[in-house]
């Protein structure tokens, strides 16, 4: 038997209705429609996602660039490094020509002046031209 009453009451079919055969069975079909989205949300929703967009261009474009001045500056250290070791080698060459001068300026002739000996100071002269290149710097 059916509720009559309350939340789970249901209504009383006419006793008349059972009684004659169905011709058709009703039933229902639930349609479900899908709506468009307005044009004003579209456009918000598109404008966040270039916003978003956006934000992620600047910051990929400031990775790129702190990545870019870590490699010049991995590249500044290297050249740095190798700097020094050419220096390094320079000077232990310079400390070996600065040995061998002397033997090598006994072995040419030379001597080491002493202190007994007078030094002889030539002053500078400027060159002059000579007559035959005066008349030609004038162009006759």
């Amino acid at each position: 038997m059916a509720y009559t009453r309350g939340n789970l009451a249901v209504k009383e079919r006419v006793q008349e209705q059972q009684a004659q055969p169905q011709r058709y069975k009703e039933t229902t079909k639930v349609v479900t429609r899908r709506t468009g989205l307005p044009t004003r949300e579209k456009f918000l929703y598109l404008m966040s996602v270039i916003v978003c967009v956006i934000i992620v261009s600047v910051m990929v474009g400031r990775y790129v660039n702190i990545y870019d001045l870590n490699k010049q500056t991995h590249a500044v250290e290297q050249a740095t490094v190798l700097a020094n070791k050419e220096i390094a080698v320079l000077d232990v060459h310079k400390e070996k020509l600065e040995n061998e001068i002397v033997a090598k300026a006994r072995e040419l002739g030379y001597v080491e002046p002493t202190s007994d000996r007078e030094v002889i100071r030539v002053p500078r002269t400027t060159v002059r031209p000579t007559s035959s290149e005066q008349g030609s710097s004038d162009g006759k």
